[in-house]
């Protein structure tokens, strides 16, 4: 039996050196509805980042990360359907208890909804007890670190894309950042909607790895005036549906760039929560503005049935060891990557 583990966690909220790879008491045994997952890769996302940095009422200490891969050690009373040594990724979200919105199959509308490392604590650790609702079969051929890399980012992106946004084939997308973790989710789900697809990104290297991924058009948003040339792309009149997660420093872009008529999704605001917002662009242009968080097991389990057919993969851009959790944070907050950074569990 393991008697301690090892897990990152912070004490105090702040940069990323508050990050410590610490060795605690493994959790108890799993209980009714469970599965104890040995964690062989965790990947990082930006709510991580919020979290550690600044998140309001986080109880301390606290271990991030909503993502997580591995082998199902043990199962508790009442679990069927998994089985101890199966290789599953999980569903970061879940449910405290059954109200209408889960009921409908809505759980990320319900207050009962939440969020591994951000509600509880999180994936950074060598075992971790999960509801064996949650976990989902590996696609054949995946490593344990894709596998870490795609749940959050492909049910942002799916219920975003499609359960809300409803993509439709011939429509012009507009994706701001569209090198991060969602974003190569997203240029991937509109390209299989039958959508063109105009990739705004702040490198050349981020650019190349957009076209890689199908898109259409290539915009160096850094370099240019990107609401300009999304015009020009769709001649003058501006594109059906704009993404824009990027936040405060895109947003008012966002609605200048988008046709009359047309409809702006978001599941984030990266550069800050609270942007200037011109109603008139709104109300006179008739726009939509569709928010959108998480989603459903249903909607991972979508995306992972077209991931098992090779037609929807996350992108790697760097894996490193549990260990070097401050180094990926600093990765992320220096915008130096191309898709999802995910930390192995290397041998002790």
């Amino acid at each position: 039996m393991l008697r301690r583990m090892r897990a990152i966690r912070f004490h105090e909220q702040g940069p990323p050196e508050v990050l410590r790879l610490e060795r605690i008491a493994p959790p108890a045994p799993p209980g009714r509805g469970e599965v104890l997952l040995e964690v062989r890769a965790a990947s990082v996302n930006h709510l991580d980042i919020w979290v550690r940095r600044s998140l309001p009422n986080i109880p301390l200490p606290r271990i991030p990360g909503a993502d997580a891969a591995g082998v199902v050690l043990q199962v508790g009373p009442g679990v069927t359907g998994v089985r101890p040594g199966q290789r599953v990724l999980i569903d970061p979200g879940f449910t405290t208890e059954d109200t209408i919105e889960v009921l409908r199959g809505e759980p990320s509308l319900s207050k009962a909804y939440g969020i591994l490392g951000e509600s509880c604590d999180g994936t950074y650790c060598e075992r971790l007890v999960v509801p064996a609702r949650s976990c989902l079969p590996i696609p054949a051929g995946w490593s344990f670190a894709q596998a870490a890399a795609f749940p959050l980012t492909a049910l942002t992106a799916w219920r975003m894309c499609v359960v809300r946004g409803q993509l439709r084939p011939g429509e012009d997308v507009l994706i701001l950042g569209a090198a991060a973790g969602v974003g190569v989710l997203c240029i991937q789900i509109a390209k299989l909607a039958g959508c063109r697809v105009i990739a705004a990104a702040s490198t050349r290297a981020k650019l190349d790895l957009c076209a890689s991924l199908g898109a259409d058009e290539l915009i160096p948003y850094a370099d240019v005036n990107w609401v300009s040339e999304a015009r020009r792309l769709t001649g003058g009149r501006g594109v059906d549906v704009t993404i824009d997660y990027v936040g405060k420093t895109t947003w008012a872009g966002s609605l200048r760039a988008t046709r009359a008529g047309g409809r702006i999704l978001t599941c984030g605001a990266t550069t800050g929560h609270d942007p200037t917002t011109d109603l008139r662009q709104v109300f006179f242009r008739q726009l939509s503005i569709i928010g959108s968080t998480m989603g459903s097991t249903a909607d991972l389990a979508a995306a992972l049935k077209l991931a098992g057919e090779g037609r929807l993969e996350p992108v790697l851009s760097e894996v490193l060891p549990l260990a070097e959790a401050a180094r990926a944070h600093r990765l992320i907050e220096e915008r130096a990557v191309l898709g999802k950074v995910v930390l192995e569990m290397e041998s002790a």
